[in-house]
């Protein structure tokens, strides 16, 4: 399936993904455990006149997500 109903469907499908996340965010102020950027394994550091952050839990857990669900939209395009 090619041209514009195949681009229609990829949109509605990153949309949902998009309105997911958001939804994400919008519960993380409500749920202190849902917190992205502030899981066990962000790495933080506060001196005096320094500040370093780097968010290393968030990145593995957030690229763990979005392998598995391009895993699964390309196994459902076979």
């Amino acid at each position: 399936m090619n041209g514009p109903a195949s681009l229609g469907r990829m949109l509605l499908v990153l949309g949902a993904i998009l309105a997911g996340v958001g939804l994400l965010l919008v519960l993380s102020e409500r749920f202190p455990w849902l917190r992205l950027g502030r899981l066990p394994g962000d790495l933080s550091v506060e001196r005096e006149h320094y500040r370093f952050y780097f968010p290393l839990g968030t990145s593995i857990l957030l690229s763990v997500i979005l392998s598995l669900v391009l895993w699964l939209l390309g196994r459902r395009g076979r």
